[in-house]
């Protein structure tokens, strides 16, 4: 099994897409629905054997949880805070710009 690339509390944004998030949950392999992964578009379906993540994410016009493969994703390098609301309850942003879960939410 492949170790995860990311890490919990980091800042990553879609290799394609216009989103960006801060990680709260790693899946070491593709743990979602058939049907989720059978509506991705055959020229863009990731493989399934490799680390998934769970993003709390947002993009210009909402927030929202997303899941996405590590070959789709890249770090991001903006600096920019991340404003979706569970960030909050479940992260400490640190003075480096970093994104600490809180105690309780440690694994």
């Amino acid at each position: 099994m492949k170790a995860a690339k990311f890490g919990i509390g980091q800042v990553v944004r879609h290799r394609h897409f216009p989103f960006r998030g801060v990680i709260f949950d790693i899946d070491p392999e593709f743990n979602n629905s058939e049907e989720w992964y059978q509506a991705i578009p055959a020229e863009v379906r990731p493989r399934k054997d490799q680390p998934f993540y769970h993003l709390l994410a947002e993009n210009s016009d909402t927030e929202y949880v997303a899941y996405v493969s590590e070959q789709n994703l890249l770090e991001d390098e903006s600096g920019e805070p991340v404003r979706h609301p569970q960030v909050r309850e479940m992260f400490r942003k640190a003075s480096d710009g970093r994104y600490h879960p809180k105690d309780t939410m440690k694994h």
